[in-house]
């Protein structure tokens, strides 16, 4: 039976209703990610869930390829958040091999094989 209660699912329960939130410890005041009940950083339990920024840069990035009848290439990256956390995503909206290290992006709850998911798009200029 799947768990209800925790980290996981508060986090993919605030994915469903399109809104990005990260864990973040009231005891020492930092972010982390991936969620889970301990903060990584002073191990306190106090768990607050806030409203992510959005933005980050690209720290590293690589494109997988793929036959375009199973849908083409597409790109894996770690991204740092403004809030100090690194999360795996995916850049959409431009070639995958346009997407560049140190890139400005900025986060959306889009879908990937029917579950919501945070994924992101070059940020403005």
């Amino acid at each position: 039976m799947p768990d209800v209660t925790g980290p996981d699912h508060s986090f993919q329960s605030a994915l469903a209703d399109k809104e990005f939130l990260l864990p973040k410890c009231d005891d020492c005041g930092l972010f982390h990610f991936f969620p889970r009940i301990l903060c990584p950083h002073c191990h306190g339990t106090a768990i607050s869930w806030k409203q992510a920024s959005g933005r980050g840069r690209v720290y590293t990035t690589t494109v997988v390829r793929r036959k375009p009848e199973r849908g083409g290439d597409y790109n894996v990256c770690m991204i740092d958040l403004d809030e100090g956390v690194r999360m795996m995503s995916r850049v959409e909206g431009i070639a995958p091999d346009d997407v560049a290290i140190d890139m400005a992006v900025i986060a959306f709850v889009g879908e990937a094989e029917g579950v919501p998911v945070v994924l992101f798009k070059p940020a403005e200029a």
